[in-house]
């Protein structure tokens, strides 16, 4: 994938680090929040929710740790209808950590670099070479973040059984960063199986769904793909939520809430730090079912109900007033009014 100057924005500075990482960390934790109150979410998807947000944070923390001090490289902020990472980034750091033994062979030994510091700052009386900052930041990186809680292009979650009074047997989760968009998606499925024990045949099942539900695709293709490779399961309801875009000051997309937005703090007529994030939640229940296949490979299949699409909004009560006076047309569309969140507030 060749990233482009039109496709994404660099963060070149240790202030936007500080500012963009502030500003996603705000934003997730406060969805969860409002997801909550306005039960969006079961319970149980909220926790699922908080745990993919914990290492999307945790990634993003990292490539703040990575990038504060490196003068050759910089992170990029995906502009086209994302505001996240470019996926690229995520790669970038998997694959620093698989080889993190041999860089951390390369690096100075800590107890060296303080007293070069020290003697710097204290007897010298200088400020410290941004190139010996990078050496620091370098060994932080590498020694302190875990390669496996990095957010990678597919996570799975466990399959968990269903309380007794539930209609189906079982649920799990899985979330995918969808390299075209560059958002992450949530996803959730409710399920019986025929099997002995849906649990201990996980392995079948998870590699079934990376094979499967591990891009932006219509649902109900998602659900059929799902359905005929794995024989014995039956999907009863599928959710998806596509976290994204973020629109915020780093974004160049023609969303027209990302340019009413930069509009606003063009003008100073609302502050750099304001945001709104779109998000929408897809689901399909199954219904009756039908045979596929020949006489030697019939498989009986879920029909399923059309795709229910809902589109929501979350954004500050000043944000919210910017776009219903600028463009209200364009939150026609949503499934209730803009939802409140918290101001960001940056020192």
């Amino acid at each position: 994938m060749i990233t482009t100057p039109l496709d994404s924005a660099v963060l070149n500075t240790k202030e936007q680090y500080v500012f963009y990482h502030k500003m996603v960390d705000f934003v997730l934790k406060e969805i969860i929040v409002r997801i909550q109150q306005e039960q969006l979410c079961s319970q149980q998807e909220i926790v699922f929710f908080k745990q993919y947000s914990d290492l999307l944070l945790y990634s993003i923390e990292a490539m703040r740790i990575k990038y504060m001090y490196d003068e050759e490289d910089n992170m990029k902020v995906d502009l086209t209808d994302s505001g996240f990472p470019n996926y690229l980034e995520f790669r970038y750091l998997y694959n620093d950590l698989e080889l993190r033994k041999q860089y951390l062979d390369k690096l100075v030994d800590t107890s060296v670099l303080k007293e070069q510091f020290l003697d710097t700052l204290l007897r010298k009386k200088q400020p410290i070479k941004k190139t010996e900052l990078f050496k620091a930041s370098s060994i932080i990186y590498y020694t302190s973040v875990e390669r496996q809680f990095i957010f990678n292009r597919f996570v799975q979650g466990k399959i968990l059984e269903a309380p007794k009074d539930a209609n189906h047997d079982y649920v799990t989760s899985w979330s995918f960063y969808d390299v075209s968009h560059n958002r992450p998606f949530i996803c959730f499925m409710y399920f019986n199986y025929d099997g002995n024990n849906a649990i201990k045949d996980k392995e079948k099942i998870y590699q079934t769904l990376k094979e499967s539900a591990d891009r932006e695709m219509s649902l109900d293709t998602m659900a059929y793909n799902i359905d005929r490779k794995l024989i014995g399961i039956q999907p009863k309801h599928i959710k998806r939520i596509d976290l994204g875009p973020l629109h915020n000051v780093f974004a160049k997309d023609e969303n027209l809430i990302t340019h009413a937005i930069l509009g606003g703090i063009s003008s100073k007529t609302v502050s750099l730090e304001s945001y709104a994030v779109s998000l929408t939640i897809d689901e399909v229940f199954s219904g009756d079912t039908f045979t596929e296949g020949g006489f030697f490979s019939k498989q009986t299949m879920q029909k399923w109900s059309d795709v229910i699409k809902q589109k929501y909004l979350f954004a500050p009560h000043r944000i919210i007033q910017l776009l219903h006076n600028q463009i209200p047309r364009s939150l026609d569309n949503l499934a209730k009014e803009p939802i409140q969140m918290a101001d960001l507030k940056v020192k």
